[in-house]
């Protein structure tokens, strides 16, 4: 058992165990641990990070069926339009842009993570002259297909001609064996000013109390870290960063695939479940609409299930 925290090499402790892969079914089980000092929750056993490529090989982005990979379904058909359409600009409003997809401005924007290249369009769209970081060659390829310029390489190793003034880690940071060298490749690649925005699930969330084990977001094992916002801000100020702003939000879709995983807790079919138009946008009508008020007092009293964090390179 891993039990160093991976920030400050303090003990851990557990805080949960038996938590599965809910998303794409791997198989095993893990557990969330949580550092006695510096309050960092991490899944355990952590693994390695050839096991890590392996298994993003086999589930994430244009791997057959599995996830962003999957290809001419229903839901990824349905996904496509729905973020090309006015509808999803709607939704940005009421539901909260955790992808930050409804900003805008100019000035040149690096996507990390930018796997088939469905962000970039936006970005684009809204005014950003874009670049994206992708390690999946097909994913990358894709995004190239779409004609975007997409670097095939870890953060580590890139070395761009010229500063960004944005960096996107939407959902990103807490897939990273080692968050801090992560935030400082990034404070390298910014410019004087530049700002990274960040979003990650928020280790707070009060859903996360009610779905404990089945709770979407544990992600195991690819989300490796578990933050919360105290955390966060620690981390970006460890690493060269001032705070800008500090927002959260609780999406409809991640309330709907909470209620999924624990509907469908164990049975086969649980991962197509969490991908099944109806049952998704059923739920979330459902989340988004009677739910509307708990979701909004959780975002307010920092128990949302989302945390929005941008932060300008001192």
């Amino acid at each position: 058992m891993n039990a160093a925290c991976l920030l400050c090499g303090g003990a851990t402790e557990q805080v949960l165990g038996g938590v599965r892969d809910n998303r794409f079914g791997s198989p095993g089980e893990w557990e969330i641990r949580r550092c006695r000092a510096c309050g960092l929750e991490q899944t355990a056993p952590l693994p390695r990070a050839d096991e890590l490529k392996s298994l993003y090989a086999a589930h994430y982005n244009y791997a057959g069926y599995h996830a962003g990979g999957e290809r001419g379904t229903a839901y990824t058909g349905w996904r496509e339009r729905f973020l090309m359409s006015p509808f999803y600009r709607i939704m940005l409003r009421l539901d909260g842009d955790i992808s930050f997809h409804g900003e805008r401005g100019s000035g040149c924007l690096l996507d990390i993570g930018c796997n088939e290249g469905r962000g970039l369009a936006l970005y684009r769209r809204n005014g950003f002259a874009v670049e994206g970081l992708e390690l999946n060659p097909a994913a990358a390829k894709a995004a190239r297909a779409r004609g975007f310029a997409v670097h095939e390489t870890d953060i580590a190793d890139f070395r761009p001609a010229a500063p960004f003034d944005r960096a996107v880690l939407a959902n990103v940071l807490e897939h990273a064996l080692d968050p801090r060298a992560m935030l400082g490749h990034v404070h390298r690649i910014l410019a004087p000013g530049g700002e990274v925005w960040i979003s990650l699930p928020n280790a707070e969330s009060w859903l996360r109390r009610v779905f404990g084990r089945v709770w979407i977001n544990w992600h195991v094992p690819f989300h490796i870290t578990h933050f919360t916002a105290a955390r966060l801000g620690r981390l970006l100020a460890e690493t060269g960063f001032a705070p800008v702003s500090v927002k959260q939000a609780t999406p409809a879709l991640w309330v709907a695939q909470s209620v999924i995983a624990w509907l469908f807790d164990g049975r086969a079919d649980e991962p197509r479940k969490l991908r099944s138009p109806l049952w998704v946008a059923g739920l979330m009508l459902v989340a988004r609409g009677l739910c509307f008020p708990l979701l909004w007092l959780g975002n307010r009293l920092g128990r949302g299930d989302c945390l929005i964090v941008k932060a300008r390179r001192a």
